[in-house]
């Protein structure tokens, strides 16, 4: 099964849902702007890309400035409530296949996961 967190407004994401399409891979796509991913959700995205939790955070993002993100010390566990808690700083577009996830900046990057 291949899911891949979305957002339509993104060009990243788009692309790489025509890249997932053109490969014939039918993908469950989630907008995660609608439909938040949960704590645990994130837990095992983060799990499967095998990164730090902050490295998911769109650092770039009007709202991480906002919140007073910029150089804050938090936990795993915060960076994932605080990605849950705010969907808008999480890093797009995501594809889960399988037991395997990549986040496609650049698209291609998907392209790895699904061999």
């Amino acid at each position: 099964m291949t899911k891949i967190y979305h957002n339509p407004r993104c060009t990243k994401s788009r692309q790489t849902l025509a890249l997932l399409e053109e490969h014939g891979i039918d993908a469950d796509v989630v907008r995660y702007l609608d439909q938040p991913p949960s704590e645990a959700e994130l837990t095992e995205i983060i799990r499967l890309l095998g990164i730090e939790p902050k490295q998911l955070v769109r650092t770039k993002e009007k709202l991480f400035a906002e919140l007073g993100l910029k150089g804050a010390e938090l936990s795993e566990a915060q960076w994932i409530k605080t990605l849950a808690d705010h969907p808008k700083l999480i890093e797009r577009p995501i594809v889960v296949h399988g037991n395997r996830a990549a986040i496609g900046r650049p698209p291609e990057n998907v392209l790895e996961i699904l061999r």
